[in-house]
């Protein structure tokens, strides 16, 4: 457990620094991480039982919280039950401590937004550089792990919202197979991509979550294709030497970046030094972006609307919510637009589109497994995102990106549904990036033990100055 964490327990039971106390209240406004969180009295009873603390994000059912997809929307949607993985937790002694901020409605409501904003949080700040993004939209799990206020997060990823989080701000974040971890209690974007991980400050941290939180579900349909011979004992057979005598294939993504190309070749380097061979990928995959976007915005509705009607929400539908948002958009909307509201309420009549669509996406599970079978690898490797960054509220993250260096691997893997782990590798302008272990379908154990052996080679921890 972080120094930092043990320090915070002993402050919280036996109330014998103050000044530490005011210290991780003022690292949590800094850096705007959470949108609600337990009394010091709450927390102190759970410490007492000897119960550990983790921080989910604030669009997963918490008895005692409400869900609310950083919109103020849903500001009084407190769910009657815990979310399926949530339960699961608590059940093997975690207690959850808050609600972490995220990007309101997970980064689904504008295609101009600006990452880790919402309506009931504010903005989330990356603890790395001078007003940089946490991305999205796992913000405030990301960071909430990289200030070390707790060890372990759950995020939730769509399309690089557990990735993006955890390479940007220097921690762990492992985006399981579609399927592994339940969806039952989370606030939806897509069936077809939707799922939740945990966020840690290391791989065994994080193995060790998934190792609770995954398996099967009777109302999730996904988790009951889950391989009956599946290996759930992630944190087993970890060791140094996972690399030596394998294969792995070399992404380019980043290389057309001098930064970027650098940090490939180091990658390169270290991986063959540790024994490993590394083959370059030839990469012309062609991004089907409009063709997800419609998977999403189709999918979202038909989602959105059923987790609603199931929830304490007062609002039922999504064309009840842009009212609400529109009626309220001094305060809702006064960064971005609803547009990706608007375009998935106009979605009911296109269903063969949205059919046709789904086909083009889902063939990258055959490219990615294609890349697998072809150089004969263990494992695609590379750079999982380009540094953080600026916040921009005028311009939203796309102007920011242009204005700075970018790259991102992952998306062809959250669109096959396909597992993808994020470990921390190096800085660039003094801003952390990560390293991505990426593999077919239910592969999650066996890069998680690469992960854990890249780890130990690499030994780099990113430390942010707060």
């Amino acid at each position: 457990m972080k120094k930092t964490l043990i320090i915070l327990i002993l402050l919280i039971i036996y109330g014998c620094n103050k000044s530490l106390e005011l210290s991780s209240k003022d690292i949590e406004k800094k850096y705007n991480i959470y949108i609600s969180k337990l009394s010091n009295e709450q927390i102190q009873e759970n410490l007492n039982k000897g119960l550990k603390p983790i921080a989910i994000k604030d669009n997963i059912d918490v008895q005692g919280f409400a869900n609310t997809a950083g919109s103020i929307a849903l500001k009084n949607n407190f769910p009657d039950n815990n979310a399926y993985l949530i339960q699961k937790l608590v059940d093997n002694g975690y207690f959850v401590i808050g609600k972490t901020n995220l990007s309101e409605w997970a980064n689904f409501r504008s295609s101009s937004s600006t990452s880790g904003w919402s309506s009931m949080g504010g903005q989330t700040i990356n603890p790395y550089g001078e007003m940089r993004t946490p991305c999205g939209s796992s913000s405030g799990s990301g960071v909430v792990v990289a200030t070390g206020l707790v060890d372990v997060a759950i995020g939730t990823e769509t399309n690089g919202s557990v990735s993006c989080p955890s390479s940007v701000n220097g921690i762990v974040g492992i985006k399981p197979t579609v399927g592994l971890v339940s969806r039952s209690g989370i606030i939806p974007i897509s069936h077809t991509q939707d799922t939740a991980g945990p966020m840690a400050d290391s791989v065994i941290n994080a193995a060790s979550i998934l190792e609770i939180i995954a398996g099967k579900d009777e109302n999730d349909p996904a988790t009951l294709t889950i391989p009956q011979d599946f290996d759930f004992n992630f944190t087993s057979n970890l060791n140094q030497s996972a690399l030596q005598g394998k294969r792995f294939g070399l992404l380019p993504t980043g290389s057309q970046n001098t930064d970027g190309k650098l940090m490939l070749k180091k990658m390169r380097i270290m991986f063959e030094e540790a024994g490993a061979i590394v083959i370059d990928i030839e990469d012309t995959r062609e991004y089907p972006g409009s063709e997800e976007l419609l998977v999403l915005l189709y999918e979202f509705k038909v989602g959105l609307e059923q987790f609603l009607a199931k929830s304490n929400s007062e609002l039922k539908t999504l064309e009840e919510l842009i009212a609400f948002n529109e009626e309220n958009k001094d305060e809702v909307l006064k960064h971005f637009d609803q547009s990706h509201f608007y375009d998935s309420n106009e979605t009911s009549s296109q269903k063969a589109e949205y059919l046709l669509a789904l086909e083009r996406v889902l063939q990258t599970r055959e490219e990615i497994d294609n890349f697998i079978k072809k150089y004969n690898i263990e494992a695609l490797i590379g750079l999982s995102w380009s540094p953080a960054w600026a916040i921009n509220h005028d311009g939203g993250d796309d102007q920011a990106i242009a204005e700075y260096k970018f790259w991102v691997n992952g998306s062809f893997a959250a669109m096959a549904g396909y597992p993808h782990v994020t470990i921390p590798f190096d800085y660039i302008d003094k801003l952390p990036i990560g390293m991505s272990f990426i593999g077919s379908k239910w592969d999650d154990k066996k890069l998680i033990e690469l992960a854990y052996a890249a780890e130990q080679l690499i030994q780099f921890k990113p430390t942010p100055n707060i």
